[in-house]
């Protein structure tokens, strides 16, 4: 154990012994905001070693150096399962990227649906949103935040093995819930207003897609991110 509590993402090697340059962003978080002194502890993970306890070494307002001292946590990665989502208003599409960590994914992606309000994402944006909430949950995995691309493609593209939930407002007052077995699997959340029904009639006909009920009501998109992932956690993910 370790009385270490601040945790830090890091694109870099974790080892016995192994210095870790922090950022400019880093050290001064480290140093300006949370006081922190050269000896003292942060936890460090890059989604590849697990977690690694380290003392800081230097520390200085724009650049610091912690040294790995011993590992505190083995990698643990979240179960088979992406998030595939149409972008809303920027502080809801952020609770989606962050809710979506702290549940435990390992893709995560915007679609462009026929309805999507919003066109344009920041994936760089959406990305850091994912590594603060790692940060946060200890998540020793960032999942990766996709490029917005038309949904059209991704079907087009789609893995046959992986399975694809799909969250229809026609299934609502169904039982509740993902059915058959477990094995690689993604949960489809659409757009304010719905799907197209060109695009209700494609997954439709798809083979490997199944539609999914969250209960009696309508969810709102960011609402209904979480419910689905709950779900598919109660019954196929590391929940069980």
């Amino acid at each position: 154990m370790s009385d270490a509590k601040i945790r830090l993402f890091v694109d870099q090697p974790l080892g016995q012994g192994q210095g870790v340059a922090l950022s400019a962003d880093q050290a001064h978080y480290l140093g300006g905001v949370m006081r922190l002194a050269p000896g003292a502890g942060v936890l460090l993970f890059n989604g590849r070693d697990g977690e690694w306890l380290a003392r800081l070494r230097d520390l200085g307002k724009r650049a610091a150096l912690a040294v790995c001292e011993r590992a505190t946590r083995p990698l643990a990665m979240p179960p088979d399962l992406w998030l595939i989502f149409a972008p809303i208003k920027k502080a809801r599409t952020d609770f989606i990227v962050e809710k979506a960590v702290e549940l435990g994914v390992r893709r995560i992606l915007p679609v462009q649906t026929r309805h999507t309000n919003s066109e344009r994402i920041r994936q760089d944006r959406l990305q850091a949103h994912a590594v603060e909430a790692a940060e946060q949950c200890g998540a020793t995995m960032v999942p990766e935040v996709a490029q917005l691309q038309p949904l059209e493609q991704l079907l087009q593209d789609w893995p046959g093995e992986r399975r694809l939930f799909w969250c229809d407002e026609a299934a609502a007052g169904q039982p509740a819930g993902p059915g058959g077995a477990a094995g690689p699997g993604a949960v489809l959340i659409g757009p304010e207003g719905g799907f197209a029904e060109p695009e209700a009639r494609r997954l439709r006909a798809m083979p490997g897609v199944t539609a999914m009920s969250l209960g009696p009501r309508i969810l709102r998109a960011d609402t209904a991110a979480v419910a689905a992932l709950t779900l598919w956690q109660a019954a196929f993910g590391d929940w069980r």
